[in-house]
């Protein structure tokens, strides 16, 4: 039985991205381009398009064309903290660069979050995780002023959290449950994350606690949608 053509189409541009002529994050020639390729009408194209986005091999940005997609980062979402573990055991350097360090009032969802009264002081310390140098995700954790003092000084000498807190107070820092959302990435967290403004990104929100059940931390991730893969585990 012979083939449809949007589906031989689909297999030979398959096929150059298996073969590297068109590597992860290069933008594809445009329907307009692909048409002329194949000697073929753009509704053919789009359905080959259509079957290799179904796939996972490319992805549609709109108003920016077509792009061969990234292999997604596998992050672990398990009883402990650790970023740079998960991405060294695949290979992949993982660095943090660090944005702010600032004391505020807890609004509610964070005194919430954390258990402690609305206004009460909270350290935000805000961070880009960076995978081979190329920012994956942007974190935002808020801990109680009253639990941590001096956290904003000491964080300058340290580039884990959770060395930190296990160092200086004595505190381990366990992951006590996690929520994880899409949503359309914002303005800022785009420039950021150097995404579209229109692209989905993961959004986590977990709460950290130590060994006696005190919550000491509340996370909010923003992870690059194309870029990560979380994978939750007992």
């Amino acid at each position: 039985m012979t083939k449809a053509l949007y589906i031989e189409i689909a297999e030979e541009l398959k096929a150059n991205i298996k073969q590297a002529v068109y590597e992860p994050g290069d933008k594809l020639p445009t329907e307009k381009s692909l048409s002329a390729r194949f000697s073929v009408n753009r509704h053919t194209i789009r359905n080959a398009i259509a079957l290799l986005k179904e796939e996972g091999l490319i992805r549609v940005d709109r108003g920016r064309g077509m792009f061969v997609a990234k292999t997604p980062i596998k992050y672990p979402i398990g009883e402990r903290v650790r970023y740079n573990e998960s991405l060294e055991a695949q290979g992949i350097k993982a660095s943090y660069e660090k944005l702010k360090a600032v004391e505020m009032p807890a609004e509610r969802a964070i005194a919430d979050a954390l258990k402690i009264d609305i206004g009460a002081p909270v350290i935000l310390i805000e961070r880009i995780g960076l995978a081979n140098d190329r920012p994956i995700s942007i974190g935002s954790s808020y801990f109680p002023a009253e639990l941590f003092p001096h956290l904003i000084e000491f964080w300058s000498s340290y580039s884990s959290i959770s060395k930190l807190l296990k160092e200086i107070y004595d505190r381990d820092h366990i992951r006590r449950s996690t929520t994880v959302c899409a949503r359309i990435v914002r303005d800022a967290d785009a420039r950021l994350l150097q995404i579209p403004a229109n692209q989905p990104i993961l959004l986590a929100q977990s709460i950290n606690c130590d060994r006696d059940g005190t919550v000491v931390e509340y996370g909010v991730t923003r992870f690059s949608g194309e870029m990560m893969e979380l994978v939750f585990s007992n």
